[in-house]
């Protein structure tokens, strides 16, 4: 038997009790691990089972032994269950901060038929925690610091049917080779019986007591020297204590965060916040000193509400617009319209005809507090539409995995012709579209075309697997952002938009897709979420995924979302068709809306946004079909993407089929009564995953075939220029009269002598499409190093300079060639990676104060001149 353990404290305190004197009843190994050399781990239960110490192991005194994650671990003997019926391991440890996955505490043997007892949750890194499991009686039990966390019944095996000599370690796995514990233990022990749950809360005592002094001092409210709004005061820590709080001046700071400013020229308001963790039993408390800034005048208030109102693309409208009501300080927004024909007060647009010319419409809107108003004006420009072409090809968006970063973004494909079974990758397979914000991977690419037909949104899953956290804390803990770009021709796209959307009782928020609904002027976006309790802030307790939605006019303003699909157990990956009078909705199902497991049903509405929850019944969305790959044969299948052939003749839906053959094509010639079969010649690309298939024009696919075009340069070939000295604010101005601004992020501070990074987690965020259709590019920066990078001391200034040409860099510092590396063809980051990362892969530490990129490789006279300060 495995028995692995990877858990969280789940806080909860139990009120029996236990003597300390019964904790030496029933040991069958006693490991101390509070030795400072040595390769033998004395047993001091007296029954002398001695361990031996293997791998990269460190002795480390009283704070126990320290397994470096390689091959680190303890051999027990061979016989330490003999005769056991029952059976207690517990173990103190400190997980590693960059402890991967999955991992082992202990590994016993092979038993029969492995039994485990599961959590579900992830032990808290860089903590110490004691872990005790108990199985005994047909049932196990987990305690994480001697609180039960989770208990399994059932348990049909004893540890004596392990058998002797079999392997037994600890901080190792017994039959999986590579899964390695990183951390530290300490005080290792095996009983012949079950420890009572007094007993396991006594046997954690140390590292309970310990838990709320360490949870209260890890808490970090941020800057509250000066507080205008209401404070986030969190009601648990990561570690697992409960949070309290009590506030000095309830009228100012409520217990609850709730901040109400003083008086305008009344003066600031000097709050203490206790916050008393308990964990246990046990309690901490910490004191934190708030300065909350007097109010501001309902004259301000309008002001600054009035400055802060943003209208998109006003110089070249092509949609509904949004218009807020509402701003901060709870100023309110009354609008008017000059020619409501074009563009009304609650911001609906009429775009005129073809080859007519753009009309414009003055907007005013009224701002009100109290009895303060102030009005701003708005002048929008709307342009005529375009005009309307045939589909004749198609575009397929993707992602192909999660085996390399590259992997877990966005890619395209184009149909060969007007085939929609037949296609070609795009930018010789690379990622067209790249994540920069949230996890930095972005999966699940949905492309939709605006009902007018020249503005295109692409909405994305913010999700890394990749160097990630695991598929179980993506589904708890995973993102609650969208990731989205915007084109007018496919090919050119915005910088990348971070958006929230849902809200603090997701745990994942998946597969976004997007149809347009006329009945509101708006698009409805769902997406599958893991929806937890109000008060399961930690996302511990059981869920399921379901379809949520929100409405939105510019993928840039969204509704609060809501249940959309809710049959009571899992649903996921829906994609809506529009045919005649019916949204027709596809969705990946468990079992509980159809007959068959983990299959497609097919769905229709004539209202895209009814809904369906556990109770509805009958439901609003009719079943049409269902068991659909069942009958085709396929095992099971996710991520279907729908659309219709544009010689409108047949549908067609991508499946992935996950564990066999990915994605397949499923074609019927109705909807309304299918006929589903699998083509038998198709040709898709070569491991999309899911993605979207979008009917584009003739022009579109030319378009997109040929790529965008190469990024715009000043006269001398410049296509950015950044002065890093000095300045404020995360933005950072182009020099070159481009319009690229940068943007700071991370341990990233601003300095006279230029931008300090940190060396952890900062970097400069560039913007997309630098490097879009060049051979050739050449990156400098003077900058300051306080670690070495490929060979260059640290302690001085370089000029840094790499000039890129058909997939080779050279890299010169100051005008000396040091390095020349091939195969460079990813993105420019990547570029720039190369001249700031040393040898251990570590971000840049040191300084910056002149980045500098050209359209060209730089010759080495102009790459001299750049050292002696001409650019």
């Amino acid at each position: 038997m495995l028995v692995a353990v990877a858990v969280t404290a789940a806080g909860l305190a139990v009120s029996t009790t236990s003597s300390a004197a019964t904790l030496d009843d029933g040991l069958v190994v006693h490991y101390d691990l509070t030795r400072s050399s040595g390769a033998a781990v004395p047993d001091t239960s007296g029954f002398g089972r001695d361990g031996t110490i293997a791998g990269d192991t460190t002795w480390l005194g009283a704070e126990g032994l320290r397994l470096g994650g390689v091959n680190g671990h303890v051999r027990l003997p061979g016989d330490v269950t003999r005769g056991l019926t029952d059976l207690t391991v517990s173990v103190q440890v400190a997980l590693a901060a960059d402890q991967s996955v999955p991992y082992f505490l202990w590994g016993l043997g092979n038993w029969p038929v492995e039994q485990t007892v599961d959590s579900g949750r992830n032990l808290t890194a860089g903590s110490r925690r004691t872990i005790t499991c108990t199985f005994g009686n047909g049932a196990a039990t987990l305690y994480v610091d001697g609180v039960p966390v989770a208990r399994k019944t059932g348990v049909t095996t004893v540890p004596a049917s392990i058998g002797d000599a079999v392997d037994h370690y600890l901080g190792r796995s017994a039959d999986q080779p590579g899964r390695y514990l990183k951390g530290d233990l300490r005080d290792f022990r095996l009983y012949g019986r079950v420890l009572s749950p007094g007993e396991a809360r006594e046997l954690a005592k140390t590292t309970a007591s310990e838990r709320p002094a360490a949870d209260v001092a890890a808490l970090d409210l941020g800057d509250v020297s000066a507080v205008t709004g209401d404070l986030a005061l969190p009601a648990k820590s990561p570690g697992g204590s409960a949070i309290s709080w009590a506030s000095s001046r309830p009228s100012v700071v409520t217990p609850g965060g709730v901040v109400t400013r003083p008086e305008p020229r009344s003066g600031h308001a000097t709050v203490t916040l206790t916050a008393t963790a308990s964990y246990a039993g046990y309690t901490a408390k910490r004191d934190f000193t708030a300065t909350v800034l007097e109010d501001i005048t309902d004259r301000q208030k309008v002001d600054n509400a009035l400055k802060d109102v943003v209208i998109h693309d006003e110089d070249a409208i092509r949609g509904n617009v949004t218009l807020p009501v509402k701003g901060a300080h709870d100023v309110t927004f009354t609008w008017q319209s000059s020619d409501p024909r074009v563009v009304t007060a609650t911001g609906e647009v009429t775009r005129p005809p073809h080859g007519s010319r753009p009309r414009t419409a003055r907007l005013s809107v009224r701002a009100t507090k109290g009895y303060t108003t102030g009005t701003r004006y708005f002048t929008l420009t709307v342009l005529p539409l375009p005009k309307k072409a045939a589909m004749e090809g198609y575009l397929f968006a993707y992602f192909t995995g999660e085996s390399t970063q590259d992997t877990e973004q966005v890619h395209f494909a184009v149909s060969r012709g007007n085939d929609p079974l037949h296609w070609d990758e795009l930018n010789g397979g690379r990622p067209v579209l790249r994540s920069k914000h949230g996890e930095t991977g972005v999966r699940d690419p949905f492309v939709v075309r605006s009902p007018e037909g020249d503005r295109f949104f692409l909405v994305a899953t913010d999700l890394q697997i990749n160097d990630g956290r695991g598929w179980d804390a993506a589904m708890r803990h995973g993102s609650r952002y969208l990731e989205i770009w915007e084109s007018t021709d496919l090919v050119t796209w915005s910088d990348q938009r971070h958006v929230p959307v849902s809200d603090a009782t997701a745990g994942m928020t998946w597969a976004p897709e997007a149809t347009y609904d006329p009945l509101i002027g708006a698009y409805v976006v769902y997406w599958a979420s893991n929806v937890y309790s109000a008060g399961d802030t930690n996302h511990t307790g059981s869920t399921y995924p379901r379809m949520m939605y929100s409405t939105t006019r510019d993928f840039r303003t969204f509704t609060p979302p809501q249940v959309w699909n809710d049959p009571g157990r899992g649903v996921i990956d829906s994609t809506v068709l529009k045919e005649g009078d019916y949204y027709y909705r596809l969705a990946t199902d468990e079992q509980v809306i159809g007959s068959c497991p983990r299959d497609l049903v097919l769905e229709r509405s004539k209202d895209l946004r009814a809904v369906d929850l556990p109770g509805t019944e009958p439901r609003n969305w009719e079943l049409v079909d269902d068991c659909i790959r069942t009958r085709l044969g396929t095992s099971w299948v996710e991520g279907p993407t729908a659309f219709k052939s544009n010689d409108g003749s047949k549908f067609y839906v991508f499946v992935d089929e996950t564990p066999r053959r990915g994605y397949l094509p499923f074609v019927t010639d109705s909807l309304a009564n299918p006929n589903w079969s699998i083509p038998a010649d198709y040709q898709l690309p070569a491991k999309p995953r899911h993605g979207t298939v979008l009917p584009v024009s003739k022009a579109e696919l030319e378009r997109l075939r040929q790529g965008p075009p190469p990024p715009r340069a000043n006269k001398k070939g410049v296509l950015a220029d950044y002065d890093l000295t000095g300045g404020s604010g995360s933005v950072v101005a182009d020099l070159s009269g481009n319009g690229r601004a940068a943007t700071i992020r991370g341990d990233v501070t601003r300095s006279p002598s230029g931008l300090v990074f940190g060396g952890k987690d900062g970097g400069l965020d560039l913007p997309d499409g630098l490097k879009t259709g060049l051979n050739q590019l050449t990156v400098s920066v003077q900058m300051w190093l306080e670690d070495p990078v490929r060979g260059l001391p640290s302690g001085n200034w370089h000029t840094v300079t790499c000039t890129l040409s058909n997939g080779s860099a050279r890299l010169f510092d100051n005008t000396v060639e040091f390095a020349n590396v091939g195969g460079v063809t990813g993105k420019l980051d990547d570029l720039i990676g190369i001249m700031t990362t040393n040898s251990a892969g570590a971000r840049f530490h040191g300084k910056m104060r002149r980045l500098t990129m050209w359209n060209r490789a730089l010759t080495v006279p102009e790459v001299a001149a750049l050292q002696r300060g001409r650019r």
